[in-house]
């Protein structure tokens, strides 16, 4: 059996998820747009070049969804996945998923993006697994806070190492690993198992895989 990670924003999905979600609430009139999207904008620019405060981004991000009951969340979230998401998704990117698990791998996906956003995306990927930085609650509703190590850089390492031992497994339980990734913020986990894949990557990425002979492909 394999062990298949993909990270989710701009890997699996052909944009971002956690931009696209504070663009949908600007949109809604949820967040002021000439205050929230010039600060969505700057956080996903530090994304992009390797300088991202997760902590003062995950207050950014997690703020709107305490300030608003359940219900209305999941509403939003129906409508986000059709008009946002969906076009995001390619046929390519579903075809390369089904094929991972119809040979019978251990899939999940690994993003630093809240669960509350990509549980939903991940669940129309048919994929099983979610390892994502997690929303804290209290009594169902969110606190704007987030819980555990947020799984971003080496904090994917160290989640996916817990759940990993959570089922009794660790890496060389499996044939082979694998992970697909788009960001250079991912090769701290690209480096832990024996086929890392660069999807679509930025130029940094791009630059170490071709020096490692690292396959580069293209889910677009």
């Amino acid at each position: 059996m394999d062990l298949v990670l993909f990270d989710l924003d701009n890997t699996l999905l052909a944009g971002d998820s956690d931009f696209a979600w504070a663009q949908f609430l600007i949109g809604k009139g949820v967040l002021d747009r000439e205050v929230q999207a010039a600060r969505n904008v700057a956080f996903y620019e530090q994304y992009k070049d390797g300088t991202l405060d997760i902590f003062e981004f995950l207050d950014f991000q997690l703020a709107p969804l305490a300030r608003h009951p359940r219900a209305e969340l999941d509403a939003w979230h129906r409508e986000f996945m059709t008009t946002s998401i969906m076009p995001m998704i390619s046929t390519k990117s579903r075809a390369l998923v089904d094929e991972h698990l119809a040979r019978g791998a251990l899939v999940a996906v690994v993003t630093a993006t809240n669960s509350f956003v990509t549980g939903p995306i991940v669940r129309e990927f048919g994929i099983p697994h979610l390892i994502a930085t997690i929303p804290a609650q209290e009594n169902g509703q969110f606190t704007g806070k987030p819980r555990g190590t947020p799984s971003f850089k080496a904090g994917k390492i160290e989640r996916v190492d817990a759940w990993l031992e959570s089922l009794g497994l660790h890496y060389g339980s499996f044939d082979s690993s694998w992970f697909y990734s788009d960001s250079h913020n991912d090769l701290p986990l690209m480096q832990r198992v024996r086929q890392p894949v660069a999807v679509d990557p930025d130029d940094t990425l791009r630059a170490h895989a071709e020096s490692q002979g690292w396959p580069v492909i293209s889910l677009r």
